[in-house]
């Protein structure tokens, strides 16, 4: 199993936080990603969102606490990963795409109430919005039912 850290980046736009996303395409569909990526080895997971924030969008944050971790169990082709989701806080800087470290099309500030309508990765949508909600961290959330972007 591989574990993927990733931050969970807002801001307060009018009346709703909006959240920090990655844009790609993966068989001909707009998929969205909380920014993050796998560790190296001997780096822990919030040093992983630091680095892999600085080298794909040129912007620092500081990592806080564990919002949720869950697991998705994918077919043979692919490896099981466990996501586990930071808050990042103090963004400094504008998000601008490296594209020698990413593969992203595109940074996007979403609303937490559209995060549903969109191919979220990992798909944690609803759980995001139960976090804004109740300002309480969730932990284990268990199993991830992701789709597949071939």
């Amino acid at each position: 199993m591989k574990v993927r850290p990733s931050a969970l980046i807002w801001r307060h736009q009018a009346d709703q936080p909006e959240i920090l996303l990655m844009r790609y395409c993966y068989g001909g569909q707009d998929v969205f990603a909380l920014p993050g990526g796998n560790p190296d080895r001997s780096e822990t997971l919030p040093e992983t969102i630091v680095r892999e924030i600085r080298e794909e969008l040129d912007v620092s944050v500081d990592v806080g606490a564990m919002i949720l971790a869950g697991e998705m169990l994918l077919t043979q082709r692919n490896d099981d990963v466990l996501h586990v989701v930071f808050a990042a806080h103090n963004l400094q800087g504008e998000p601008t795409l490296n594209p020698t470290e990413t593969t992203a099309l595109d940074v996007v500030w979403k609303t937490t109430d559209e995060l549903n309508q969109l191919n979220l990765y990992p798909n944690v949508g609803k759980k995001i919005q139960e976090w804004f909600d109740s300002a309480v961290d969730l932990g284990y959330v268990g199993r991830i039912e992701q789709q597949y972007f071939g």
